[in-house]
């Protein structure tokens, strides 16, 4: 098995389970795992940029937040 048949594979899988993924996406687990994982990446990162870049942070952190889960 090729490169392009595992590629090609996972583009049917995708296809073929769209509505569950987008349906996960949107749970509340998602949301709290969301949550976590960037609540971390901007304290992150934080911690090595100026202060006045925080409220960059933020509001990028709340643009990506938008696209997961459910809130």
């Amino acid at each position: 098995m090729g490169v392009d048949d595992i590629i090609n594979k996972g583009k049917k899988l995708l296809d073929e389970n769209r509505d569950k993924i987008e349906e996960a996406l949107k749970s509340e687990k998602a949301e709290e795992v969301s949550d976590k994982i960037l609540d971390g990446a901007a304290d992150a990162i934080k911690k090595v940029v100026p202060a006045e870049q925080h409220a960059k942070i933020d509001d990028v952190r709340q643009n990506v937040d938008k696209h997961i889960g459910n809130a």
